[in-house]
């Protein structure tokens, strides 16, 4: 069976429309005879004659009277494929939007971001989902619209990216510690108590890659790690009641550390640089773009 050529819905519309070759050609911007053609081979297709003479004019037979009722819809919903992006409408968006980040982000920018969109688009619903790992199978799949964290190895090559703000690591610990007003040595600060942070905080080596971690290596030194969490929620939690010593992300953790001393480590660490991530199928979606930039926008711009 041939594939229909689907040019003939749009001629045979106006043609059932018009009730006349001349008119429905200059229409169409094609010449009578080729509008002549072009029924002809619409009449071959469909089997009928579609439009029969009348004195001087033609009128529909009963089975182009049926066509026409379907037509309408068929042409309409085509033409909206083909039709350009036209401009959002945010008072009338209705939609959905699940983001993965830590509960360190949303507990800094989720106010902000949900009065934003609330403002602006009061159709939109937002989901935050907590970040495990950071694969992109949610992204990959559209499970996931937005998600932010550091750009990883794993993740797809086609992933989307977009800086969103730079970070820093300091130390934390609560208000009267011990270390407060002086200034430790890389030795004194790796022998004090820690609490560690590692998403994977089940396995044996969760504390092991780390960049703290790492930096100390490198002066040949080691910090005591006595607890490993999942996140910084949990850490800075432990940092309030105990002696212990978080390292973490210094704007990530501004509304954590809330009541806590923050300090500057005694040894350099590479900065962060925290991005937004998406598939490649939302890159132009009017929805999608309005909503990155928002995210951006409640973020400081990547700044």
């Amino acid at each position: 069976m041939s594939t229909p050529d689907f040019n003939l819905l749009l001629t045979l519309d106006v043609l059932l429309t018009e009730q006349n070759v001349a008119r429905a050609a200059k229409r169409l911007q094609l010449s009578p005879s080729a509008m002549s053609r072009a029924l002809a081979r619409l009449r071959e297709t469909t089997g009928d004659p579609l439009l029969v003479r009348a004195g001087r004019g033609l009128v529909p037979t009963p089975r182009a009277l049926q066509l026409r009722e379907q037509l309408g819809p068929l042409v309409q919903a085509a033409e909206a494929v083909l039709r350009p992006l036209q401009r959002l409408d945010l008072g009338m968006l209705e939609r959905a939007f699940t983001l993965r980040c830590s509960d360190g982000f949303v507990e800094n920018f989720g106010a902000a971001l949900v009065d934003r969109v609330a403002a602006e688009a009061p159709g939109v619903r937002l989901r935050f989902v907590q970040k495990i790992g950071k694969d992109s199978t949610g992204l990959r799949d559209g499970s996931v619209d937005l998600e932010t964290g550091v750009v990883s190895s794993v993740m797809g090559p086609e992933i989307r990216t977009q800086a969103l703000f730079r970070d820093r690591w300091i130390g934390v610990v609560r208000k009267g510690h011990a270390l407060i007003g002086t200034r430790p040595s890389a030795e004194t600060f790796a022998r004090a108590r820690h609490v560690a942070v590692s998403r994977h905080a089940g396995t044996a080596a969760a504390a092991d890659a780390n960049p703290i971690n790492d930096a100390l290596a490198a002066l040949g030194l080691q910090r005591q790690v006595v607890v490993t969490t999942s996140g910084y929620v949990a850490a800075l939690a432990l940092v309030r009641g105990t002696d212990l010593i978080a390292c973490v992300p210094e704007r990530h953790t501004a509304n954590l550390r809330a009541g806590l001393h923050a300090m500057e480590l005694p040894f350099i660490t590479p900065p962060l640089s925290v991005s937004l991530f998406w598939h490649p199928r939302f890159q132009a979606d009017a929805a999608h773009v309005w909503l990155r930039g928002v995210v951006m926008g409640c973020c400081g711009g990547g700044g």
